[in-house]
């Protein structure tokens, strides 16, 4: 997969984008990322990449002639089905999980860094641009955001983590938090780790761990029990869980 970012600092993602899993996963090359200044794309001596907005109003908007020349050199050439361009921007659609899950999927994500006011509204008729927020709050930037997208979406992708597996259990794969973890020490100061997680039924602890996510989203984030597809086992679990017991008390 390969993911172009463009922005008017390009310098932002020097550090991260060596760090950890993501900078082993550039090195193999199971992932690919360039980065474009849009400035290198205007056509005045002072690299100009935003004016005054029509109609009067406080603050800036990016300009569209040299977001329109990145885009059409970026895009060239050879036709990518599976190419998606965004925009990242507080009006956008919201970012989670399931959106990552569905750009990890793509050959080519571009994603377009939001600064000032807004970007010219015309540079939409050229082209298909999507949308999209990581929250409801406000960056200077688009370059944090544009981190976050391709932190969770690369680790969607083969390679891009030890084992997909781990990636699987993650909170939101179901539109649900996941479940509490332990390791060693079993016992510290006095609070040890739950006794099925200590034993050796594997059914019995699966079974744990559900009741604890069910448990967990239901106390943090109630909202996402609406979404999460639910069998009649879960709505036992859930029933129980209302009713303030424990899962030592029920199975």
């Amino acid at each position: 997969m390969k993911v172009t970012i463009l922005t008017i600092f390009p310098e932002f993602f020097d550090s991260p984008l060596k760090q950890s899993l993501l900078g082993k996963a550039l090195a193999r090359g199971s992932l690919g990322i360039e980065l474009v200044d849009i400035r290198d794309y205007t056509a005045d001596k002072h690299r100009t990449v935003d004016d005054a907005p029509f109609g009067g109003g406080t603050g800036m908007v990016m300009k569209v002639e040299p977001l329109y020349e990145a885009l059409s050199a970026v895009t060239a050439g050879k036709d990518i089905p599976r190419r998606k361009i965004i925009l990242t921007s507080a009006a956008g659609r919201k970012f989670n999980q399931r959106t990552a899950i569905e750009y990890s999927l793509l050959d080519h994500l571009v994603i377009i860094c939001g600064r000032y006011k807004g970007v010219d509204a015309r540079l939409h008729k050229f082209f298909d641009i999507e949308e999209v927020s990581i929250g409801d709050y406000v960056l200077n930037g688009g370059e944090t955001a544009a981190l976050a997208i391709v932190e969770s979406v690369f680790r969607l992708l083969p390679g891009g983590i030890g084992k997909i597996d781990s990636a699987m259990s993650d909170s939101f794969i179901e539109e649900m938090l996941g479940c509490q973890v332990w390791t060693r020490p079993a016992r510290f100061k006095g609070e040890s780790v739950p006794a099925v997680m200590q034993g050796g039924d594997h059914a019995r602890q699966e079974r744990f761990r559900r009741f604890c996510a069910l448990q967990m989203t239901m106390n943090r984030r109630p909202d996402l029990l609406r979404q999460t597809i639910l069998d009649e086992d879960d709505r036992l679990m859930l029933q129980e869980i209302a009713a303030g017991k424990e899962f030592e008390d029920c199975y």
